[in-house]
């Protein structure tokens, strides 16, 4: 646990300096004294789509941390290829380390121990800005991208933005 306190210093420091995180989230535990949950906010990247959005989601580490990746889900709903249906967050850093057996990935954009909650949410916020058509994890949302990304996608993006905008400071 001691590489997730450390981590939780990092970023209350980097937030207490900086009240609206350039970095364009912030990250905090769900429960003050549970270390492997956290809860984080992600701002909707500029000049995007999804610009202006608040999303929220969760992370939760494994007990293994730094060895194996955190599982990271949107709880706020999101439309993007590589959000499922169920919020869950499918990028390549956060696949388990190794071999892709289906050979799409190379072992280094995979998960690696010295990725951090930082590294995540960046890697996170390029993929809003950027969505990876190749392996997506909803199927619909990246034939809408492909097809007709500023029709049906952008109104499903846009209406996704407006209730994460409604919802964020509940």
């Amino acid at each position: 646990g001691h590489f997730l306190s450390e981590m939780l210093l990092r970023c209350e420091k980097s937030f207490e300096l900086n009240k609206n995180p350039v970095e364009g989230f912030s990250a905090g535990l769900i429960d003050d004294n549970d270390l492997y949950r956290w809860e984080v906010l992600i701002i909707g990247p500029p000049d995007t789509l999804f610009e202006g959005g608040v999303f929220k989601a969760h992370l939760t580490f494994p007990k293994d941390y730094p060895l194996r990746p955190p599982k990271m889900k949107f709880i706020t709903e999101i439309w993007h290829p590589n959000v499922d249906k169920n919020g869950d967050v499918c990028i390549s850093i956060l696949h388990e380390p190794g071999e892709d057996k289906y050979g799409y990935e190379k072992p280094e954009e995979r998960w690696l121990p010295i990725h951090t909650v930082e590294t995540i949410m960046i890697s996170v916020i390029s993929m809003l800005a950027d969505p990876n058509g190749d392996s997506p994890a909803n199927v619909d949302a990246a034939k809408e991208w492909r097809e007709d990304r500023h029709g049906e996608f952008k109104r499903k993006v846009a209406r996704c933005v407006r209730k994460s905008q409604e919802t964020a400071f509940e």
